[in-house]
This record gives structure tokens, C-alpha cells and sequence, in this order.
């Protein structure tokens, strides 16, 4: 490892491996040193959490491929049972039913009315284990849309409506928030827009799947089969989600030991605890409910809403009224949102490694409200279907960016839980405007106009907010000091390691390191970006070389002029104290 590297060079053979043994004896004692160390750190409450990098990216890499496509998998077959009415729709169940616009138009209000009403469930992610009722959640959801194959009227339809409602209420609401426990401020984003993700991905899958359904001759109307194979697989993956739904780090039988070491270490770091499940501090939740940042991100949610909600669900009509036979109206449907999936993700991700969360969602809020203009404003077929690219491709990523925007910005556990709450009751009031707008064919044009409006009041607010936080920002460097300045005064004050532990401790927390995520400036990125680089490529260099930066992320105590570099090794020095 080349903590006590020597050079052996003109040494006596016999004596260089009795030094060799030495050495060897030293790195084994230095590093059930620091095992002890890390142990200690969990056991005691987390005061000073040592964090392995390559051990933490081991554990990112696990979380990533066994708890996000879980999850993913889950709120796609979520949004599918919430949607496919729009496909149902044009498949029969119109008739069926005997649904006017006005009665379809309560069908899909109905769901929103309880989506809204049972939002306070979010907190349940903090309050029972995750797998117990994110499972639960499921079955409830996945009774429910599958008897929508056997309703006969639209009274039945709509208390299934409402009842869906309820249940889904309890689950993805509540993901990004279940996330915050795994994952870092600056990963979370990321991970949240590949969850969702699967609100696009969803839409395209019905379109498909629909696509497949109604274009064959079942011996059931092709509306009912179409609720019966979409809503079973939700029951299929009732007991995976008991059994392999993590309930948090220290729980994840996917990670060995030392992974959940760091794993909780990780936690620490975070909230200055390792537990994140039980209690909840309703005074916390009080004083979210009043904060102008949580409340600014639930009135973007609201203006994305009004769009989200209702573009799935009128998109087969609207494109039926461009003159597609039905079957080609839902095979069309889907490619919108295929592309919308891709950039639902590639967006999330450059938020996340730019901390450009704010801008992401301005441009993504004027692509979509140039979208739905053009779906207001034309009436030729090829224009208005390339509008409905734009309008998906502004729409579902701006959700999945302002999303994490509120887990970035709420300085605790029940402050962040208490945001969802606070997101999601007045974000999930936007369907009932959006679902109700669309009552003008063949054009839609109120509705179209609607939207657009909306999507470019989003990006006001995405501004207004920006402008906020960096306010905030000042006066907690005018408060505190720079985050620089900090570090700089804890690495020249003597009794550094105490004000060092503290200072790594909790950093997402309210505190004097705790900065809220707003526009970064990309040519600072650049630079640090470029600066990275460089220092890589030094290591690779034969020259000796010290650095003087400290390191974040190590033991405190061990400064990067303990770490040299010779013959293109990095070594220790002199070990941590």
C-alpha cells in the first residue's frame, strides 16, 4: 500500500527484509488502528467519521445497482397504474362507460382530490421501516388498479379513482426523501431524476404496451385487459419490495461490514447521527411549513403539475384529433417520452456534478413552454407532434430537478420530510387545474396556453429562488466566513482535530458549513474541474512533490503535506494522530 514506503536501494539484502517484515508488521498495526478508529467513530455517535474513498465508492456502486432500479421499477409501474386511463379511454372504456368529457375529466380529478388529502404519509418513510411500508403501499395500489378491469360504471370508477389515490400517496411522494438517507446532497439529485425517470418511461411503455394490446382481438375488451396487464406485475412485486427493499444503511444485506461502516460513517457526516428512522420533531415541521424557500419549490411543483398531470392522459386524444386512427395514436404517444426519459437523466446528472440546479430548471421550463406555444398556436400535424417533444422534454425533467432542489435545501431530516409534505400538498393541487383545461377540440388551445403559461412561470420562480438562496448564502458568510475561510481556520488553529471533526460532522445540517445548492458559476466549475485534472496527472510524475491543500474526506489530522509522492506512489508520511 505504500503507507511506510522506504527507499531499500544499496541496503543489504538480509537487512532490506527485515526492514520489509517491519514495515509490513507497522501497516498491519496502522491499519487495525484505524479500523478501530472507524468502529469507534459509529459506535460513539459519529463524532468523527473516517470515510475509505474506495470502500464509499464500492458502496455508491451497490446502492446504485440494487436500491435505485428497485425503486425506479416500482414508480414506473406506479405512474403506469395512475396514467393508462388516457389509453383506456381510446380503447373502449369510453364507451363503455359512457364517459362524457366532463365525467373523464372527474375521473382523473378524483385521484389528484386524494393524492392531496393523504400527502401527511410521506412522513411515514421516517416513521415505520421502509420495506414494511413501501410493500403495503403496493399491494394496496395493485388491488386497486386491477379491479378497474371489472367496474361496469363510472361511480365504481370513481371511487377506484380515489382509492388509487390514496395509496399512491403513500409511495412516491415520499422516494426522493427515502433517497436522502442513502445518498449525499451533491449524489441524491442524480439518483432521484433516474427514479424519476420512470414517469416518462412509464408513458412510453403504455403507449407501447397499449399499442400491443388494442391492436390484437382478446376475447375481454381491449380496455379491461389493458388494466389487468398493467395492474397484476404491481402484485408481483409486493414481496420483492418486502424482502429486498433496504430499511436503511446499517440494514442493507447487499454490503459486507466494512461497506456498512462507511455507509453509516457517510450518514454521520451528513446528520451527525446514524440513525435516520423514528422520531419526528414536529416543531421542525412547524417552522418548514412557514419557510419561503419550501414554499417557493412547492409553487414550481404546482406550475410543472398542471402540465405533468395532464399531458399522459389527454396526449392519445390530442393526437387522435390530429387525424391518427386510435391504434397509431398510442403507438405515437411513445416516442415523446422515450426522448424525455433521456433527458430526464442527462439533466439530473449535470445538476448534480455542476450544482446547476437552478439554470437546469430554467432552460428545461422554457424548452417546455415553447413547446406547448407551438401545440397552441399551429395547426399543422408535423408542428404540433415536434411541440409535443418539446413540451415532454421541458416538462418531466423539470420535475426531476426541482425534486431534489428541496432535499438540497432543507437543513435536517424532519425538515426535509416536512418539505415533501409541504411540496406535494400544494405541487399535487396543479393536476386539479391541469386535468379540467382540456375541454376545447380538437386544438386545445386553452389548454395548450395554460400549460405554456405556467411552464414559463416556473422558470420565474426557478429564478426568483436562485436569487433567494444566494442572499442566504452571503449572510452565512458573512455569519460564519467562506466555507475556504473556515477550512483555512480550522487547519492553522491549534486544536485543529476537535474543530476538524466538527466541521465534517453533519455538514447537511443547519450549521456554520451548511450552504444551500443554488446556480453554481460554471467558470469556477471549470477551473476546479481542470484543477482535478492536473493534480491527477501530477501523481503521475516521477518528480517528488508535496501538496499543501487539506484533505477533505480523510481522518482529521492527516493534511495533504503528509501525503508525497514518490516514484508516482502516493504514501502517508507519518500516520494520522
Amino acid at each position: 500500500m505504500g503507507l511506510f514506503k522506504k527507499d531499500t536501494e544499496g541496503v543489504d539484502p538480509q537487512q532490506s527484509q527485515t526492514d520489509i517484515a517491519h514495515e509490513k508488521d507497522l501497516e498491519k498495526n496502522f491499519e487495525d488502528v484505524q479500523l478501530e478508529q472507524r468502529q469507534a467513530s459509529v459506535d460513539n455517535g459519529g463524532s468523527a467519521p473516517f470515510i475509505d474513498p474506495v470502500i464509499e465508492k464500492r458502496v455508491i456502486r451497490k446502492l446504485d445497482w440494487h436500491l435505485v432500479p428497485l425503486l425506479m421499477a416500482l414508480y414506473l409501474l406506479a405512474f403506469l397504474d395512475r396514467s393508462n386511463i388516457g389509453n383506456a379511454k381510446i380503447a373502449g372504456m369510453k364507451d363503455a362507460l359512457n364517459l362524457t368529457d366532463d365525467r373523464y375529466s372527474w375521473l382523473l380529478t378524483i385521484f389528484y382530490i386524494s393524492y392531496i388529502l393523504f400527502q401527511f404519509q410521506v412522513l411515514g418513510w421516517k416513521r415505520f421501516p421502509p420495506h414494511i411500508w413501501a410493500a403495503w403501499a403496493i399491494f394496496g395500489w395493485g388491488v386497486i388498479s386491477s379491479c378497474q378491469a371489472v367496474v361496469t360504471t363510472w361511480e365504481g370508477e370513481m371511487v377506484l379513482r380515489f382509492l388509487l389515490g390514496v395509496f399512491e400517496a403513500a409511495f412516491g411522494p415520499g422516494v426522493p426523501y427515502l433517497l436522502s438517507f442513502f445518498y449525499l446532497r451533491h449524489e441524491v439529485g442524480f439518483r432521484s431524476g433516474i427514479f424519476l425517470a420512470a414517469a416518462p418511461l412509464a408513458t412510453c411503455f403504455a403507449g407501447a404496451l397499449a399499442y400491443g394490446i388494442t391492436s390484437g382481438k382478446a376475447s375481454i375488451p381491449n380496455w379491461k385487459l389493458l388494466f389487468l396487464v398493467e395492474g397484476l406485475p404491481t402484485l408481483a412485486m409486493v414481496p420483492i419490495a418486502y424482502f429486498f427493499l433496504p430499511d436503511s444503511p446499517q440494514k442493507a444485506k447487499f454490503l459486507t461490514d466494512d461497506e456498512k461502516r462507511v455507509a453509516i460513517a457517510r450518514g454521520v457526516r451528513q446528520t451527525g447521527t446514524t440513525e435516520r428512522v423514528g422520531r419526528i420533531k414536529f416543531k421542525d415541521v412547524g417552522l418548514t411549513f412557514i419557510d419561503p424557500k419550501a414554499i417557493c419549490t412547492a409553487l414550481m411543483y404546482f406550475s410543472c403539475n398542471v402540465s405533468f398531470s395532464s399531458l399522459p392522459v389527454f396526449l392519445p386524444t390530442i393526437l387522435e384529433e390530429m387525424g391518427f386512427e386510435s391504434i397509431t395514436a398510442q403507438g405515437l404517444s411513445a416516442p415523446p417520452y422515450f426522448l424525455s426519459f433521456l433527458i430526464t437523466i442527462a439533466s439530473a446528472y449535470i445538476a448534480d456534478k455542476t450544482q446547476q440546479r437552478g439554470l437546469t430548471i430554467i432552460i428545461l421550463s422554457i424548452v417546455g413552454g415553447v413547446g406547448y406555444v407551438m401545440l397552441a398556436t399551429t395547426t399543422g400535424t408535423g408542428p404540433r407532434y415536434a411541440g409535443v417533444f418539446l413540451a415532454a422534454s421541458g416538462v418531466f425533467p423539470c420535475i426531476a430537478n426541482i425534486l431534489p432542489w428541496v432535499t438540497n435545501n432543507q437543513g435536517n431530516d424532519d425538515r426535509r420530510g416536512a418539505a415533501f409534505v409541504l411540496l406535494n400538498f400544494i405541487g399535487q393541487c396543479g393536476p386539479l387545474l391541469g386535468t379540467r383545461i382540456y375541454n376545447d377540440a380538437p386544438f386545445y388551445v386553452k389548454g395548450q396556453s395554460i400549460c405554456a403559461a405556467f411552464m414559463f412561470f416556473n422558470g420565474i420562480l426557478a429564478l426568483s429562488l436562485r436569487t433567494l438562496l444566494a442572499y442566504e448564502n452571503r449572510k452565512l458568510d458573512k455569519q460564519y466566513g467562506t466555507i475556504e475561510e473556515q477550512k483555512n481556520r480550522i487547519a492553522s488553529t491549534e486544536g485543529s482535530k476537535e474543530a476538524g471533526i466538527e466541521a465534517n460532522t453533519g455538514v447537511e445540517n443547519f450549521g456554520p458549513m451548511y450552504r444551500y445548492v443554488l446556480v453554481a458559476d460554471m467558470l469556477s466549475e471549470m477551473s476546479r474541474f481542470w484543477r482535478r485534472l492536473t493534480n491527477k496527472l501530477c501523481c503521475m510524475r516521477d518528480d517528488d512533490e508535496e501538496v499543501t491543500e487539506m484533505v477533505i474526506g480523510e481522518p482529521f489530522g492527516v493534511q495533504k503535506n503528509d501525503v508525497v509522492v514518490e516514484d508516482g506512489v502516493l504514501s502517508l508520511a507519518s500516520p494520522a494522530v
